[in-house]
């Protein structure tokens, strides 16, 4: 088959499996509020660390990345060349952020950005995974962990394997891009920390009355 058509057809199912909503699924099938209405109003995994806890926030990070790292390693595995590879990436996470399923309102593409760039090595993914986790202790804004691995991304890839400097190059601007809202929000001071959920405590039965 023609490389060209192929390219496309994988575009279009890269951007379909990225608009499968991880968030709002496992929001909906463990009995949680939605999180495009909850928290952050963001369908991503921090919301959900925030609205529903560790495990819940865990399962929509696996699959967000997931639905990044297959369609960029079948691409790889096809032999389809950096740009190509880097298109089907970014279709992927603008699934997630434009979601053809879920009435075109998505998340920030995070997760799915990271996990299209994870194929290309454990090193890559490991610096990757290393930045987000130092910047999140050292400020708690998940928007800023996420701004610095973006950032550093493609230095990471220059000195790992820079065959794929184009695109990781191209996720990392798009990334940059959806933060602009969390930039304004970080420079007046009203930007949300990283929080788990907190448990909701039940009001003392023996309380005395007045």
């Amino acid at each position: 088959m023609n490389t060209v058509i192929v390219t496309i057809l994988m575009i279009i199912a890269a951007y379909l499996a990225g608009s499968i909503s991880s968030a709002v699924l496992v929001c909906k099938i463990r009995g949680l509020p939605d999180p495009r209405t909850s928290g952050s109003g963001n369908p991503g995994a921090t919301n959900v660390l925030r609205i529903g806890g560790v495990s819940s926030a865990g399962l929509v990070l696996f699959f967000d990345m997931l639905k990044g790292a297959l369609p960029s390693y079948l691409g790889y595995k096809i032999g389809l060349d950096a740009a190509s590879l880097g298109f089907i990436a970014v279709c992927a996470c603008l699934g997630h952020i434009f979601p053809l399923f879920f009435g075109f309102k998505g998340g920030k593409g995070v997760a799915t950005a990271f996990g299209a760039m994870a194929p290309i090595g454990g090193d890559l993914a490991l610096c990757l995974i290393l930045t987000w986790v130092v910047f999140v202790l050292i400020t708690r804004y998940s928007s800023v962990a996420a701004m610095a691995a973006a950032t550093l991304a493609p230095f990471y890839t220059w000195w790992l394997d820079d065959r794929f400097i184009l695109p990781v190059a191209m996720l990392s601007t798009l990334i940059l891009i959806r933060h602009k809202d969390n930039i304004g929000r970080l420079r007046i001071g009203e930007e949300t920390k990283v929080s788990r959920k907190k448990s909701i405590k039940k009001p003392n039965s023996t309380t005395n009355k007045s």
